[in-house]
């Protein structure tokens, strides 16, 4: 599949407490100006250098990587992008030119491309960064995006929140993690640092742009970022639960013309996974409808626990439902037979593929 993404700089999503109850309506009424926003929120996002060694290539095995992030509370723990430092073997962090001190990774997520660092070394108190509601943005909503584009220095660029729920296919999870789209400038170097509303609150973590599209960048939701920054921090880890299926829902033309029965298309089953474990089918066709690509001839997943699958509202609902150890039944077609399953769910390991991702979206830098 073409790459159409450079994974680079996302808008910033820093969850230092609970995100604020601020309605939309309360949104609206800040007018602070951007250079009082920016002010606001400079102590609280850092410079964050990195070094990989990369024992696959020949040459130029250690590669150095800029970076951006976002302080996420009072503790000094930092949010940033995983493929920022995932694998690094140093990490150095500075919020201003003085104040370079050595870093560790408290924990990283690939899947959901999130890290969080902790200073490892004695130096001036971070400040953290005052968290905003994602929930509450809407299309138009004025934003700007803090960090640091090639390490030239601390950098503002505004624009507006240009689309939400976006959802880009980047990995089998990607449907679970929709992004805010802005057209706030984001350039290498960007990657971690924070998306900051008019009231000076991170919406966002800036992640990626779109290489072939003019304006077109995208951020992490802040809520999320708060909620998978928790996990880290309490466990060392974000707990999901596997299942190991991706796919999207049936065309209405394939059932139409193909004869596939509406439900959920398997295209992909990741290897070891309960899915791969049942014998579930991936698809090995792939068709182009506009500019949507399907791969078809798989397994339909019909229902889940008794409840069809009517649409993607409905898949998401019940995939957010799931947790490590819960029991799922499944009902699908399966070469024009319609079959059962039961399978455990176990926690998500870091696979293989998401570690692959993270070293092509760290060369784009």
């Amino acid at each position: 599949m073409r790459r159409i993404i450079r994974l680079i700089a996302l808008s910033a999503a820093i969850g230092l407490a609970a995100p604020s109850a601020v309605s939309a309506q309360a949104a609206a009424r800040c007018d602070k100006s951007f250079a009082e926003v920016f002010r606001e929120v400079t102590p609280s996002v850092v410079l964050i250098v990195s070094a990989v060694i990369d024992p696959f290539s020949v040459a130029d095995k250690v590669q150095l990587n800029v970076a951006s992030g976002v302080v996420f509370d009072d503790r000094g723990h930092i949010v940033t992008n995983a493929h920022a430092v995932y694998g690094s073997s140093e990490i150095l962090v500075s919020v201003g030119d003085k104040d370079l001190r050595p870093a560790e990774i408290v924990g990283a997520n690939p899947a959901t491309d999130l890290a969080v660092l902790r200073p490892s070394a004695p130096g001036s108190p971070l400040q953290g960064a005052k968290a905003g509601n994602s929930d509450t943005l809407a299309v138009g909503d004025e934003v700007i995006a803090v960090g640091f584009p090639y390490g030239i220095g601390k950098t503002a660029t505004r624009g507006i929140v240009s689309g939400l729920h976006r959802v880009l296919r980047l990995t089998p999870m990607s449907w679970q993690t929709p992004y805010i789209q802005t057209d706030a400038a984001i350039s290498p170097g960007n990657s971690g640092g924070p998306l900051v509303d008019r009231c000076g609150e991170v919406v966002g973590l800036n992640t990626l742009f779109q290489e072939q599209g003019q304006n077109l960048n995208f951020a992490i939701p802040v809520n999320q970022v708060a909620a998978l920054a928790g996990q880290i921090i309490a466990q060392g880890r974000v707990v999901r639960p596997w299942h190991g299926i991706y796919g999207q829902m049936v065309p209405f033309e394939f059932t139409m013309t193909l004869g596939i029965p509406p439900g959920f298309m398997v295209e992909t089953i990741e290897p070891g996974s309960p899915a791969e474990a049942i014998g579930l089918r991936g698809g090995t066709l792939p068709v182009q409808i506009g500019f949507r690509q399907f791969l078809v001839g798989g397994d339909v997943i019909l229902a889940v626990n008794g409840e069809a699958l009517d649409s993607m509202d409905t898949v998401l609902r019940i995939v957010r439902s799931f947790k490590v150890g819960d029991r799922v039944t499944l009902d699908y077609a399966h070469e024009g037979k319609k079959m059962s399953a039961e399978v455990t769910l176990p926690e998500r390991p870091i696979l293989p593929g998401d570690v692959r991702r993270l070293r092509e979206m760290r060369g784009l830098h």
